[in-house]
């Protein structure tokens, strides 16, 4: 550990990672400072406080039209309470508009915190690591829509930190021993809340019922994801490009008390497991640390109390997301991008009511058998986006049809 605090950029600063980002941070004064955050501008008023209260530099909003709000509430939280002594909101530097988180990016930091939420986290994800600064990231889709680009804009091995708990505790475990020796990864699902349901149930879910999540406090889009176990296929085909580990290799287990985040298994029949109580600000705290440990980030198991632990088969038949993962990975360069953006629309639309729970997997399937593809050795992050845009015009159709 380095004795001068790390410099740290948060993106994605409003929600839920980022507000527990903020917390670390706020408790471990001597190991980060944060220098910069981004948020879409929804709510000014909050990012301005988190500036105050971090004591930032710049500050970057993806709305243009939140920049004024945010310049005000800025010069509002000057003096006020909680603000950092010596700070001022007038001084902050605001950046505006799609790119501004970009920009923000690939300023100089210690560590960049990817918490955005969606495949618009690509762009900052390759500044920061164009940028050689270590990313924390916690924008999978990053990984699922341009993971060939990211793992070439990487200078170093070490340079992506994961902060997705499952990721977290597969790069804690393959400490355990050498990459030769990984038989394969085991990647842990809650089961949502529709575990056990059959598929005439699942059909009927309602949106209230599927933000209802039995052990994680997450955003919209990602607790939806979790109810299709969509997330989950998202996180295998992010463990494949990660780890460099063969998709047929990485297994999905239900473990419904999400205490143990994932497991490597080894070539000698051992398997090794990390374990907590479900926190984001350990697996945060690591991202933001690594590959020091932060005392104190989150409580610990309780080994004295009787607790019992089990793991159950994943049903792909009600649930089809992490097949659809499977398939888009072996596809085509493109098809992940595919997959994570016809989920997107298709969540998007199931959120507003114009389209069943059961209508999600299905649509982002037809999406994903319709598209031509395109091979490794030609992609760029224009075909990408391109083949992005195609998926999303596509899925509308299909959905307006319903």
């Amino acid at each position: 550990m380095t004795s001068a605090p790390r410099r740290v950029t948060v993106l994605g600063s409003t929600g839920s990672i980022g507000t527990q980002a903020e917390d670390v941070v706020l408790h471990n004064p001597d190991r980060f400072v944060v220098t910069g955050l981004s948020a879409g501008g929804r709510d000014p008023g909050a990012l301005a406080r988190q500036a105050a209260t971090l004591g930032v530099e710049v500050v970057a909003v993806a709305d243009p039209a939140a920049a004024a709000p945010l310049r005000a509430a800025l010069v509002a939280q000057d003096g006020g309470e909680g603000a950092r002594p010596g700070w001022s909101g007038a001084a902050v530097e605001v950046l505006a508009g799609p790119d501004a988180a970009t920009e923000l990016a690939g300023r100089p930091a210690d560590v960049v915190l990817n918490g955005i939420t969606g495949s618009v986290g690509l762009r900052p994800t390759l500044a920061a690591l164009t940028a050689g600064s270590t990313l924390a990231l916690a924008n999978k889709e990053s990984l699922v829509v341009g993971g060939p680009l990211v793992q070439a804009a990487r200078r170093r091995a070490d340079q992506i930190v994961p902060v997705d708990s499952e990721h977290s505790a597969i790069a804690q475990a393959l400490r355990a021993g050498a990459r030769g020796e990984v038989r394969r990864l085991v990647l842990t699902a809650s089961g949502g809340p529709f575990r056990g349901w059959d598929a005439d149930a699942v059909k009927a879910v309602t949106p209230q019922q599927a933000l209802a999540h039995p052990t994680w406090s997450m955003g919209p889009v990602v607790t939806v994801n979790s109810a299709t176990l969509m997330n989950k296929g998202l996180e295998l085909v992010e463990a494949h490009l990660l780890f460099d580990v063969p998709e047929d290799r990485i297994a999905v287990v239900v473990h419904p008390q999400s205490v143990v985040h994932s497991m490597v298994e080894f070539v000698d029949g051992s398997t090794i497991a990390q374990a907590s109580p479900p926190d984001m600000r350990l697996p945060i705290a690591l991202g933001l640390g690594w590959p020091d440990r932060v005392p104190g980030a989150a409580p610990a198991n309780d080994w004295t109390a009787p607790v019992a632990w089990t793991f159950e088969p994943l049903d792909e038949e009600v649930f089809g997301a992490v097949r659809l993962a499977r398939a888009a990975v072996r596809a085509s360069a493109t098809h992940p991008a595919v997959l994570n953006a016809a989920n997107e629309e298709c969540v998007e639309a199931f959120l507003a009511g114009r389209i069943g729970f059961g209508d999600v997997v299905a649509t982002v399937e037809r999406v994903l058998d319709e598209h031509p593809g395109t091979p490794a050795s030609a992609l760029t992050l224009e075909a990408v986006l391109d083949a992005e845009d195609a998926a999303r015009v596509r899925a509308r159709e299909l959905l307006a049809r319903r």
